[in-house]
Formats: C-alpha cells, sequence, structure tokens
C-alpha cells in the first residue's frame, strides 16, 4: 500500500503530515501528487470528501519549499468558490507548512481590505481567494498576478453554479502562460470541459471514483411527504423534521440540515431552537464574523445542529458529522452529491435523509438518475390526524331533508288565502284616487260598491239605488 513516505514530498512537509495524524494518502492524493511533484497540470475528479484539499496543498508547499515572494506578487493562487471553503483551505496550509518559512494571505469578502493590502505589499507565497475579492484587489492596483507559478481551481463545478467562469477566465489570462495548474472539479459539465481544453496544457487526468456518484459509507434514505393543506407545509414539514432527529437518537450527535433558501434557512434554525435544539444557520447573507463563529462552534462540538443553504454544500471539513437531512431536495441534481458529502468522510460511516414533497418529485428523480440507484423509501415518522367526519364537522348534514324544511313550508302555505285578500284590499282602495279609468272598468264588471267605505256620500248612494230599481 502506498504511503506518504513514498511520494517524494518534503521532509518538513512529511513531518507535519506523520503530526497531524495521517500515513496513507487517498486515491486521489496517491494520483495526483506524483504528477503535480513532476510539474504536470492535473485534471482531478473525485467526489466529495476524498481528499482532494490536501492533493494540491502537499505537492505545492513541496515545490514553494525554495524561494522568496515579492511584494504584490504571490508565487502561487489557489481559488474557491466559497469563503468557507477558502478558510479551510488556509486552515490546510497552515496544518502542513508549520515547518516551512512560507506565508500566505486570505482574500475573501467581508474582511477589511486594508488588512489584507498590508499581507500582499510583504509578498506572498500563497495567495488564497474567491474570485470577487481577487479581481477587486487586482482592480484597485494593489495586486499583480505575472509571478503565479502554480495555479489550482477548487471545486470548478461549483465556480459553474454560482456563475464564477467568465471571472475565472479572466483571471486565467492575467497569469503567466508557463504556470502549472491543478485544476479539481467533482463533475464535469460540458463548461468545465472547454476550460479544462483551453487552459490545461496535456493533464495527467485522475478519476478515482465515477463521476458525481455518493460514497458507498452513506446511508440514504427519502421520506415522501404530503402536506394535509398546503398553507400548512411549511409547519408540518418541521414536524417531520424533527420527528427524524428524535428518531435517530443519540446515533444523531451532530447534523448539518440543508434548504434551498435562505429565508427557510432562518425559519428552521428557529423553529429547531423554539422546540428545544441546538441549531444555529449559516448562509451569505450573515456577516463573515458570524459565520465563522458558527462554524467554529460546530467544528468544536459546541453546536448540534447547523442549518445551512448550498453556501455550505462545499468544502467544509468536518470530520465527525452523523447526519444529514435535506429540508429540501436541491434544485441541482449534482449538489445532492455534496451535501450528502458533508457525512460519511474519510472512510467514515454517515446517514443521509431528505425530505421530498410531491412538487419536488422530479428533481428527485434527477437526483437518483445521476446516482445510479434508487434511495429508499422511509415511512413518514409523523402520522397524520385523522380527518373529522362530516357527521361531526355538521351535526345537520345527516338530518332528513323533509324533517327540516317541512316546518318552514308549511306556515306559508296555510297563510297564503287568508293574506291575499289584505294585500289586494289597499290596491283597490287607492286606485281610484290615482285614476278614473280602472274604478269604470270595475264597476263594470260588479254591481258592488267597493273601495269607497264609510264615508260614501248620500247623493252617489241615492243614484245607484235609483239605478237597481228601475
Amino acid at each position: 500500500m502506498t504511503k506518504f513516505s513514498d511520494l517524494n514530498l518534503n521532509p518538513k512537509v512529511l513531518k507535519a503530515i506523520s503530526e497531524a495524524g495521517y500515513e496513507t494518502p487517498t486515491p486521489i492524493q496517491a494520483g495526483a501528487i506524483p504528477s503535480a511533484l513532476e510539474g504536470k497540470d492535473v485534471l482531478g475528479i473525485a467526489q466529495t470528501g476524498t481528499g482532494k484539499t490536501a492533493s494540491f496543498t502537499l505537492p505545492m508547499l513541496s515545490l514553494l519549499a525554495r524561494g522568496r515572494a515579492r511584494a504584490r506578487m504571490p508565487r502561487s493562487l489557489v481559488l474557491c468558490p466559497t469563503r468557507e471553503l477558502a478558510a479551510q483551505v488556509a486552515e490546510n496550509f497552515d496544518t502542513y507548512s508549520k515547518h516551512l518559512k512560507l506565508t500566505k494571505a486570505l482574500l475573501i469578502g467581508g474582511v477589511s481590505f486594508k488588512e489584507q493590502d498590508a499581507l500582499i505589499d510583504r509578498g506572498v507565497d500563497v495567495l488564497i481567494a474567491t474570485p470577487g475579492r481577487l479581481l477587486d484587489h487586482f482592480e484597485r492596483g494593489k495586486l499583480l498576478l505575472t509571478g503565479v507559478q502554480i495555479m489550482v481551481v477548487d471545486e470548478a463545478d461549483r465556480m459553474l453554479d454560482m456563475g464564477f467562469i467568465p471571472d475565472i477566465e479572466r483571471i486565467f489570462s492575467l497569469t503567466p502562460f508557463t504556470r502549472q495548474t491543478l485544476f479539481f472539479s467533482a463533475t464535469m459539465a460540458p463548461e468545465i470541459e472547454r476550460i479544462t481544453n483551453t487552459f490545461l496544457s496535456a493533464p495527467a487526468r485522475v478519476e478515482v471514483a465515477r463521476q458525481a456518484t455518493a460514497s458507498e459509507t452513506i446511508e440514504q434514505e427519502v421520506v415522501m411527504f404530503k402536506a394535509s393543506r398546503r398553507d400548512r407545509e411549511g409547519s408540518e414539514k418541521r414536524s417531520v423534521l424533527r420527528a427524524l432527529i428524535e428518531q435517530e437518537g443519540d446515533s444523531c450527535s451532530n447534523a448539518i440540515i440543508f434548504c434551498n433558501r435562505k429565508t427557510d434557512v432562518d425559519i428552521c434554525a428557529k423553529s429547531l431552537k423554539k422546540y428545544g435544539y441546538d441549531a444555529a444557520p449559516i448562509h451569505g447573507d450573515l456577516d463573515q464574523s458570524q459565520r465563522t463563529k458558527t462554524l467554529d462552534a460546530f467544528r468544536n462540538g459546541e453546536l448540534r445542529i447547523l442549518v445551512a443553504s448550498d453556501v455550505a454544500a462545499r468544502g467544509l471539513d468536518v470530520p465527525s458529522v452523523s447526519h444529514v437531512f435535506n429540508f429540501d431536495v436541491p434544485g441541482h441534481a449534482e449538489d445532492y452529491v455534496h451535501r450528502i458529502g458533508r457525512t460519511g468522510r474519510a472512510g467514515r460511516e454517515g446517514k443521509a435523509v431528505t425530505i421530498c414533497i410531491p412538487r419536488d418529485e422530479k428533481a428527485f428523480d434527477a437526483v437518483e438518475t445521476l446516482i445510479q440507484k434508487q434511495i429508499p423509501r422511509r415511512e413518514n415518522p409523523v402520522k397524520p390526524a385523522p380527518r373529522k367526519s362530516a357527521k361531526k364537522e355538521n351535526p345537520k348534514a345527516d338530518a332528513p331533508v323533509a324533517e327540516v324544511a317541512a316546518p318552514k313550508e308549511a306556515p306559508r302555505k296555510q297563510q297564503e288565502p287568508a293574506a291575499a285578500p289584505r294585500r289586494e284590499e289597499p290596491k283597490h282602495t287607492k286606485q281610484p284616487a290615482r285614476g278614473r279609468g280602472r274604478g269604470r272598468s270595475d264597476r263594470g264588471r260588479d254591481d258592488k260598491i267597493i273601495g269607497m267605505g264609510d264615508h260614501l256620500p248620500s247623493f252617489i248612494a241615492l243614484s245607484f239605488d235609483e239605478r237597481r230599481a228601475g
């Protein structure tokens, strides 16, 4: 079996590796380090959690062990898609370079430009940066990239997802053509393939696993969940999440919960804290100091549950994460692999549970297609509340229609004959006062004097009596 001592690394680097407790390289490390030490371009393709960071950190330190950087002209450059990943790479350099007199600078957002400028002015051997902040320094005239000997692009497929490819292409154009390029990605999308063909020269391709596959040490499950009502979906979904955590019991020592939206990250973390869980959110809208504090607490075991957006899906190296919960099915199938890759790292066992609602089933089908396996279904731990019967909801619903209606209809039918004359009487009483024509037609049909009342003048009654007598 290959050991680090067989890879021709700098003795001081080997000493730091030994002190860190490592002896045997992972497959990606064993494949990439020899080619990198020979000065070749390297294209590394491996799933997350396989040790890609050390596969470029260790040869870079060995190659940079001799020499000294000049002011504002870094000797090497590492590009990372997120602040968290960049900070983690910086920690790796600190771990493995402690016996070397090499300097480094970390250029990420959320940190003062003044502090970063001071580091660059002194000259750095290793510059670790996110693309946006690196270009900010360059455009301000504080940085030159013409002295870069080794350039690393880490998590290139995540760069593509985040829209950094134009920035990456521009940065490549600012570095010397003779540089050595180490390019790492978990998947090889067509756009990534185009960039490697453009900027890498006869690279040594190191692929240690099928593209976009999850580690075999991770147990995967999915809960197919449908809310009782659409307006209750969020709260019921959070109830399912809490029940899943409870079902895992003591085996869930710590966990990362992934949500698609930043607002859901905040709501989910707040809900968990309300029910007594030790949880905190992390996403791109939080201050860098708060994000760093939360991550440090999670790594140190002071925080049990980390609720995160996909900003934390890549590069989080917390070896002992026992569980990953996907509160939402990711929109990109590749992100599923990277999310669950936060558990089961370095050969450890882990568990990943996903909650899938009906509108996410298409995205979940894409996940199963990508990983080329069907994820086992898990029963919903929250039993749906029994629906109330119609009898309980409306006690009158079962009553016979006739019994309810009959008492109301009968009185109306009995009153109609008696009410009719009363309705007609004022009509005939008032009509003669408004017009004589209708009065004459009434007399033609009936000899009775109708509508005059007790106030009939005596001379009018006399004339009618004489007609009747004749």
